[in-house]
């Protein structure tokens, strides 16, 4: 799992960005669970990496929702 790069992130449409975070919160949980086990992570950095990933993501879709609804809000 690599860090996604904002660029990457704003290419993508927003039903591949809600996969994304999904697919990354799914492995989240598994990590998580993984941790609460008492089991040492394969990689302590990935649990940093899905939250990152999953933060960025969330973040562009904020953004293109906010967009659209000042567009939405303007006056003719």
């Amino acid at each position: 799992m690599t860090l996604l790069r904002m660029k990457e992130l704003r290419d993508l449409s927003d039903a591949d960005l809600r996969r994304r975070v999904s697919d990354a919160e799914n492995d989240l949980l598994r990590e998580r669970g993984v941790a609460a086990m008492g089991g040492a992570p394969p990689s302590p950095g990935r649990m940093r990496a899905l939250r990152t990933n999953v933060a960025r993501a969330l973040t562009v879709l904020n953004e293109r929702s906010r967009q659209t609804a000042t567009r939405g809000a303007r006056r003719p």
